[in-house]
């Protein structure tokens, strides 16, 4: 029993969909189909984010024909780590390979004693929603080689996981502002979202997480209508 058609539309492009990208609610519905117990969906929520598991045969409190069987379903990728500049005292760049050999980079920024004024642990991090960008504002350079292609909620999800596999700092803050522009890829930027509020999920709080745009009208209102309570931030002007 496969996965539903609406929700592989939005999940992946081609071929199996990624079982990382899909909602707590979706995983149920999935093992419904399959007559499996209710909680396997938490099961695999656990699994995917709190012991971040590389493969569906780490998942060991579930049958082992039923870990075939999503194996045979589903992807399971982690984002490779190919380069970190900076040290941890101070600002962190990290560039990712995605599974198609496309780069794209996550920024780790530590919390400022000028706005804090005592030490905080507090780890921001900048996290892109493209490779590259179809927007020519002067002030980025991610748009300097074109636009390539949207990336999915597992992409956007997994930089946070791996910045902090990488780094060995927790995450706090969230801003989409790295490579690309948030609002372009909508439906996949709103999913990550969801998935990195989620109590199930990463569990950064609402408050905690910031979309930044060059300013996309339609999609900023629709991104109101979401009822996310997150916040948004408008970048310079394109011209």
């Amino acid at each position: 029993m496969s996965c539903p058609s609406d929700v592989t539309s939005v999940v992946q492009e081609a071929g199996k969909p990624s079982i990382q990208s899909l909602l707590l609610e979706e995983l149920a519905a999935y093992f419904a189909t399959l007559n499996e117990r209710p909680y396997c969906a938490k099961q695999i929520a656990d699994w995917l984010y709190q012991k971040r598991v590389t493969s569906f045969d780490a998942m060991t409190d579930l049958p082992q024909a039923l870990r075939a069987q999503l194996a045979a379903e589903f992807t399971l990728d982690r984002l490779e780590t190919v380069r970190v500049l900076g040290s941890k005292d101070t600002t962190q760049k990290f560039l990712f390979r995605l599974s198609d050999g496309n780069l794209i980079e996550s920024v780790l920024i530590p919390a400022s004693p000028a706005l804090y004024s005592d030490r905080s642990d507090r780890r921001t991090i900048c996290v892109s929603t493209q490779v590259g960008c179809a927007y020519g504002c002067k002030f980025c350079a991610s748009g300097l080689d074109g636009w390539t292609r949207n990336l999915r909620p597992e992409e956007i999800v997994d930089q946070l996981l791996a910045v902090e596999r990488a780094s060995g700092e927790k995450i706090d803050n969230v801003v989409f502002m790295g490579m690309g522009e948030p609002l372009a890829n909508f439906g996949n930027l709103v999913r990550a979202i969801r998935i990195i509020n989620a109590s199930w999920g990463l569990g950064i709080g609402a408050r905690h997480i910031t979309v930044s745009t060059s300013g996309l009208a339609p999609q900023i209102r629709q991104l109101a209508e979401e009822s996310l309570q997150i916040h948004l931030g408008l970048s310079a002007r394109r011209d």
